[in-house]
């Protein structure tokens, strides 16, 4: 039983490291790049096409990657800003580049369930656009943002634990080394035990929050 928990409990804490600094932020990033899509839209508050179609296909060409194949091609990228491609901490690279367009869309879809008379009514109190954005547009569409960031840290759990592919660290790199290549069951069961109850967690934990915040 200790060297169960001598190889889990490090696991535990280097996913949920990898899993929290990576959604954050791609949060940071995702969400502005999730409102300019939105905003530049055809008729919305600052239509402008070219702008739009531009961020769209750079998010199309980011979601287009399989996770393991982009953890692969930007490894040089991974070492020009932690300096090695293998550990934890490198993970958390390819990681939060394969999640920030997936946020991007789950932002674009939330804010494009907000009531357009809403938006009308407020430009004609005289709303300034950043005043929309921030006062109509994330209020209004709040517990589809919450839901949205709720798969998008279930996707991120079940990236990093890919990532243990490739030295990744994390309850993936344990279920590899020691379920896998060692034929140890119990590590194997114990590591997509504690996954289930992460996302189940993180599952039920988005879904009370969004409805506690939910004023429809």
């Amino acid at each position: 039983m200790e060297r169960l928990l001598n190889l889990l409990l490090p696991s535990i804490y280097e996913t949920l490291y990898m899993v929290s600094l990576s959604t954050l932020l791609a949060v940071f990033i995702g969400t502005p790049i999730g409102i300019i899509l939105v905003v530049t839209k055809k008729d919305h508050i600052m239509d402008n096409q070219i702008i739009h179609h531009c961020f769209s296909y750079i998010v199309n060409i980011g979601r287009s990657f399989p996770f393991i194949i982009l953890m692969i091609s930007i490894i040089p990228f991974t070492r020009m800003i932690v300096g090695t491609s293998i550990g934890t901490t490198a993970a958390i690279v390819p990681l939060t580049v394969g999640t920030i367009p997936f946020f991007s869309r789950v932002i674009e879809n939330a804010l494009l369930e907000v009531d357009k008379g809403v938006i009308e009514a407020s430009q004609a109190m005289g709303a300034t656009n950043l005043e929309i954005i921030y006062k109509v547009l994330i209020p209004e569409s709040m517990p589809a943002i919450i839901l949205g960031l709720t798969i998008t840290i279930v996707s991120v759990i079940s990236y990093s634990a890919m990532a243990g592919a490739v030295g990744g660290g994390g309850l993936g790199d344990l279920a590899i080394r020691y379920g896998y290549h060692r034929f140890d069951k119990s590590i194997m069961i114990w590591t997509v035990f504690l996954l289930i109850i992460m996302v189940q967690f993180v599952q039920v934990s988005g879904n009370y929050i969004a409805k506690k915040i939910d004023r429809r």
